[in-house]
């Protein structure tokens, strides 16, 4: 009885690590659950890009459904999801502000001045500090934040038209009845 039980205990483990392992083969690697998913956004305040002295509070978007969308100039994803950015802004459907990560001014100013700049205001975060109390794990990540200041959605990768279609558009018209 006992060497039954040592024969089957490790070949049920051996099991369950495959099961574990066969899930994963069907999970989409761009959706990172986020732990700020239905928790207050992490405040900050921050320099506004090409305006000396001026900062963006998020304090300030109190009652506002925005999209807080964190890029920089050296990212090629964040120019493939430019256009899609940029065609959301003509629509006037939601206010999008950006945070510009780990960036110099001058390189983030010459690509905004190139492909359009899709932005009501850009903060700037030059040393990662407020990328870190958001979880960013690389650019471009997409936080759709209500009302209350809950982040309600997080996007990791490009917005593609699809995803904009699909995911935010709808919840979006949820937030803002």
């Amino acid at each position: 009885m006992k060497r039954t039980i040592k024969f089957l205990l490790p070949l049920v483990l051996f099991l369950i690590a495959v099961g574990f392992l066969f899930k994963g083969l069907f999970l989409d690697p761009r959706e990172v659950p986020s732990p700020l998913v239905g928790k207050p956004a992490p405040r900050f305040q921050a320099p506004v890009l090409g305006e000396a002295g001026k900062t963006f509070n998020s304090d300030d978007m109190k009652g506002q459904v925005w999209l807080l969308n964190v890029w920089a100039s050296w990212c090629a994803a964040c120019r493939e999801e430019h256009p899609v950015l940029m065609a959301m802004e003509k629509t006037g459907q939601i206010a999008t502000y950006g945070l510009d990560y780990k960036d110099t001014d001058a390189e983030a100013q010459a690509v905004l001045k190139e492909h359009g700049n899709p932005y009501k205001v850009v903060a700037t975060d030059a040393d990662g500090k407020i990328g870190i109390d958001y979880g960013v794990y690389g650019v471009p990540e997409t936080y759709v934040i209500d009302k209350a200041g809950v982040i309600r959605y997080k996007q990791i990768g490009p917005i593609t038209a699809e995803i904009l279609l699909t995911k935010i558009v709808p919840l979006l018209k949820e937030l803002q009845r």
